[in-house]
């Protein structure tokens, strides 16, 4: 029966062991020589040479890996270098914008401050929270309230004159009613006469009106109209506004003016608050009551 031979691809014996001592000292003398002489540098310079192509050839996917890596990164910090400078531009157009308007805010409020320094009512500086959302009437809610001594009734004044009159109060906001809201009337004077009126909002923006006005008044157009002071509540001479059209009704024999108010409050943030005196219901009625009694005494 033959048997069976196994491939030995490594034949074992004392002919391997000889051959691995011999390649030892081999290696080592090669070393000694390498390290003493130059005589092995020819032979390295060729080896070197013929093995190049299959090293580039190993090491081409490591290479092609590396480049596309770089690629990727450079793409990514050149995106977040865009993003980045586009936020700092946001960012530097966005302080420039606030200093412009810190710097209107300064002037108006030293404006303001002139205007506190000229007014001998006590006043406090209030700001805009919110324009009210009330299609029927024009109102703004204000940063401060009760707490700071503002009542309803109180005028609101600007540095272009009277703005509005304080409708409703909390204790830390408060809402204004302006001057061309429905609900609001003054006493005014013409400016150029002394003549004595009476001006209504007419729940347009940017429009106020004199009623009932005889058809000889002596008003005309360009009229600047002032506060009287009459009732207490507005101080004499804030300014209103400017008559800018004179219309006449035949029909019922009257007159009445349109007036342009002198303030502005879309165009600004700060007001001031006249502390004046309003009088409260429940003191009209204790004034009205001792009248009564002494009536009836007598």
């Amino acid at each position: 029966m033959q048997q069976e031979k196994s491939l030995r691809l490594f034949k074992q014996g004392q002919a391997t062991g000889v051959k691995l001592v011999f390649l030892g000292i081999l290696c080592i003398v090669l070393m000694v020589v390498d390290s003493r002489t130059d005589l092995l540098v020819s032979s390295r310079q060729l080896i070197a040479s013929a093995l190049n192509p299959l090293q580039r050839m190993v090491l081409w996917p490591r290479n092609v890996f590396t480049q596309v890596y770089n690629w990727s990164n450079a793409v990514e910090l050149a995106r977040i270098q865009t993003e980045e400078a586009e936020r700092q531009r946001i960012g530097n157009t966005q302080l420039s914008v606030q200093a412009a308007q810190m710097a209107q805010e300064n002037i108006q409020l030293r404006r303001l401050l002139g205007i506190k320094n000229a007014v001998a009512t006590p006043s406090v500086a209030v700001e805009i929270l919110y324009n009210a959302a009330n299609p029927l009437h024009q109102t703004l809610v204000l940063t401060k309230g009760s707490s700071d001594g503002i009542a309803p009734g109180m005028p609101l004044i600007g540095e272009g004159g009277v703005v509005g009159q304080i409708q409703r109060v909390t204790r830390h906001t408060s809402e204004a009613a302006l001057i061309t809201d429905e609900r609001i009337s003054l006493p005014a004077i013409v400016l150029r006469n002394g003549l004595r009126v009476v001006v209504f909002g007419t729940g347009r923006p940017g429009l106020v009106e004199v009623r009932y006005l005889a058809s000889g008044a002596d008003i005309q157009e360009g009229d600047q109209l002032v506060t009287s002071g009459i009732g207490g509540i507005y101080p004499s001479g804030l300014a209103i506004g400017r008559v800018s059209k004179i219309e006449h009704n035949s029909a019922q024999g009257f007159i009445s003016a349109y007036v342009e108010p002198s303030a502005y409050p879309e165009r600004y943030l700060h007001f001031l608050v006249l502390l004046t005196q309003v009088a409260k219901p429940d003191e009209q009625q204790e004034t009205v009551e001792p009248s009564k009694e002494g009536a009836h005494e007598s």
